[in-house]
């Protein structure tokens, strides 16, 4: 009876080692690649609440006026360690930033939202993959960027966006983002940062579906240290999804311009 027993047990083992290794067999969709590499191309969207602050918080009302229509809500963070290491007079602009930031906020002014910010604002993005070159295309003040994946030098000029160059590391896309003007925040929060900012983002396609991003933020100027946010990407899976226009100009000239108007 032993003998059987162990016989059958053997004869299971070996069938489930068989299953396991036959072509698609307990695993999920393959992964879409495009020349060997891992194809990002399609439409994607970030699902929590960085825009209005990168790291934990609770839920905060919004102007008095418009009563819970701009209300925060709370989010959990995106902040490894959900500590960033501003030096101390930095923690104090910091602090005053997000004071004033119904009003200074460049988002309020439609200024283009830079990098890593346009991953994580509440609107979809779309990347297009050619195998020298990566557009990503936000709707946010019709922002764009180009990933350069051959070396094209350094940036002619300090942008809102950045200066990307990208290199594969096995499966994951790296890019490294420089040459930034100091005019972008990170939230809604007040985090901001200075033109000496660098970026290293990290996009790996864990299936079809989803993207893990990390950006790492180094800026000797604003903090001690190099610190790193992550978050997962979702792919737009509507039938027809396709991105929409967000001009925001006209939504901010009243802002900015609303004082010069004669009386």
């Amino acid at each position: 009876m032993m003998r059987r027993a162990i016989v059958l047990a053997s004869g299971v083992a070996a069938i489930v080692a068989a299953l396991a290794a036959a072509p698609g067999a307990a695993q999920g969709p393959s992964i879409p690649r495009l020349a060997g590499r891992p194809n990002l191309s399609g439409i994607w969207q970030a699902m929590n609440e960085a825009n209005w602050d990168i790291q934990a918080h609770e839920a905060r009302p919004g102007p008095p006026q418009f009563g819970a229509l701009f209300a925060e809500p709370a989010g959990i963070g995106v902040v490894e360690g959900n500590e960033i290491p501003y030096q101390p007079w930095a923690l104090e602009q910091k602090k005053k930033n997000f004071a004033n930031r119904w009003t200074e906020d460049p988002e309020a002014k439609c200024f283009m939202p830079g990098v890593p910010r346009a991953t994580y604002m509440p609107f979809p993005f779309q990347i297009v993959q050619g195998t020298d070159k990566i557009i990503i295309a936000y709707p946010f003040a019709s922002a764009s960027r180009l990933i350069h994946m051959a070396d094209v030098g350094e940036s002619p000029s300090d942008t809102w966006m950045g200066w990307s160059q990208g290199r594969w590391d096995g499966d994951t896309l790296v890019v490294d983002v420089t040459s930034f003007v100091d005019q972008t925040w990170f939230d809604r929060a007040g985090n901001f940062h200075s033109n000496e900012l660098h970026v290293i983002e990290r996009y790996r396609l864990e299936n079809p579906n989803l993207i893990q991003y990390e950006a790492t933020i180094e800026d000797p100027k604003v903090f001690t240290r190099p610190w790193t946010m992550n978050m997962p990407l979702y792919r737009r899976q509507e039938r027809n999804a396709q991105l929409l226009e967000f001009k925001c100009v006209p939504f901010s000239e009243e802002l900015l311009y609303g004082h010069l108007r004669r009386k």
